[in-house]
């Protein structure tokens, strides 16, 4: 069981409940993120002391699945992990998620002191008033209550059984629900006024821009790279090298959500290309050939889908929780 009081006096660490229908997909979305300490399945909000998996998907515990994250909000704020939340449900559903109905299926918010619930309501009205979903939004916004750790082949699901995990998040239809209600909004004529021809030629139009005449192959300050597009975080400069190839290259990105990879037979080769997650912008191609001693990959990256925010400048454009790369 889980104290449900946040850390000892002296600790910077936090802690925030979150319930969003199944409890394996609520991981991975959170687990990567900087200043995120532990992500930990369980089962909140009912009356049953130590329930089980079985008797809380029996219904008559009065619990529901969830994940108990602990986090140092000096990195990683509160009101950035309830955004992070909202974008894996469907706010307005009252009696399950996707295709998981009833109540151990749920969702909820539930605040451990006055400041998570102050700004968990916050949020709650922006997104009401965003016009994002045509039905009110009903999630709870709720005091913490004890949590239950769940069985440990529930802990880290997604890693322990991907093919599995991928297959039920598709077939739920939560990854539609997300793709159809919290994906990116591209409007090509917006688009061409706010890039270069480069930048959405290679975005838009899966280019390639010329090898050693591009704006980030050799730059060395340090910082993270965003999506031209969208602003989303995608590679951080501890993490470039020099590969010789002419173009950016990192060892991996600052999350392996905010890529997606995808087969490209173009061009008479068989290789795998690289897309932001939040836009679906072209970004390059990955390759085996990397550093072994950081896992043998080579995402070779356009400068043209990229955009430079140094690292003094994180705070100011909104990823300060990125700063604690460079301390």
């Amino acid at each position: 069981m889980s104290d449900i009081n946040t850390p000892e006096i002296g600790s910077s660490y936090e802690k925030v409940t979150f319930a969003g229908g199944c409890f394996w997909c609520m991981i991975a979305p959170f687990e990567e993120r900087p200043g995120i300490i532990s992500v930990v399945s369980g089962y909140t909000g009912g009356h049953t002391e130590n329930p089980t998996y079985k008797q809380v998907c029996a219904g008559d515990t009065g619990h529901t699945e969830a994940v108990q994250i602990t986090y140092d909000p000096t990195i990683f704020p509160y009101e950035k992990l309830v955004e992070v939340f909202w974008q894996q449900i469907d706010p307005t559903d009252a009696e399950g998620q996707f295709c998981d109905r009833g109540d151990s299926y749920r969702t909820a918010i539930f605040y451990y002191n006055e400041e998570q619930r102050i700004l968990s309501e916050a949020s709650k009205i922006k997104l009401n008033e965003s016009g994002r979903f045509s039905h009110p939004i009903v999630t709870p916004i709720v005091p913490a209550m004890t949590f239950y750790p769940a069985e440990e082949y529930h802990q880290d699901f997604h890693k322990k059984n991907p093919a599995h995990y991928k297959q039920y998040r598709k077939g739920s239809g939560r990854d539609q629900f997300i793709d159809e209600n919290w994906a990116f909004r591209k409007n090509p004529e917006e688009l061409k006024k706010k890039l270069t021809p480069i930048q959405y030629e290679v975005t838009q139009n899966n280019a390639t821009e010329p090898a050693f005449r591009n704006e980030y192959h050799d730059y060395h300050g340090d910082g993270i790279y965003v999506d031209i597009v969208s602003g989303e975080p995608l590679f951080s400069s501890t993490d470039k090298y020099d590969s010789g190839c002419g173009w950016p290259s990192f060892t991996k990105p600052l999350q392996p959500a905010s890529v997606k990879e995808k087969s490209d037979n173009s061009h008479f080769m068989v290789r795998t290309e690289v897309r932001s997650h939040e836009a679906d912008s072209h970004l390059g191609h990955i390759f085996d050939d990397g550093p072994k001693d950081q896992g043998g990959l080579r995402y070779c990256i356009n400068s043209a889908a990229l955009r430079f925010v140094p690292k003094d400048k994180l705070k100011e454009e909104g990823y300060g929780e990125y700063q604690v790369l460079f301390q």
